[in-house]
């Protein structure tokens, strides 16, 4: 039986989300000026599905029903963007983009955050009997 109800699971992937793609945005900005290096990204459909096969289960009563597990992607959510140049070291990272993600990585971030201390704040009136 789980303590909480699986708003609290889906919610705490999200912040597993947010946070791989604070790294890698961050790993991006940080090699600004490494020659040669390709920006990376976070595919969230590839982390949706393998975090949604780590909760999601649904119970099969006869063989022809069809199985709702997907493989996992194990860590192909992050992926390398080859097929640009910004500058001539071979360098893609293009910094005022990284910004704009960084800040709207940042305001999911705070609303999940939000989220979550909401539900505490429910749990916590209901045991305090709604005062």
């Amino acid at each position: 039986m789980a303590l909480f109800s699986n708003t609290f699971t889906l919610l705490e992937r999200a912040l597993d989300y947010s946070t791989v793609k604070q790294n890698v945005i961050s790993q991006n900005i940080a090699n600004v000026d490494t020659p040669n290096y390709k920006a990376k990204d976070v595919n969230f459909r590839a982390f949706l599905e393998e975090e949604k096969s780590k909760i999601l289960s649904a119970k099969t009563t006869d063989p022809r029903h069809i199985s709702f597990k997907s493989s996992p992607a194990s860590g192909s959510y992050i992926v390398t963007s080859q097929n640009t140049k910004y500058n001539n070291s071979g360098n893609n990272v293009d910094v005022d983009q990284e910004m704009s993600e960084l800040a709207a990585n940042q305001i999911y971030y705070y609303a999940m955050i939000d989220r979550i201390s909401g539900k505490f704040q429910t749990l916590q009136s209901v045991i305090k009997g709604g005062n």
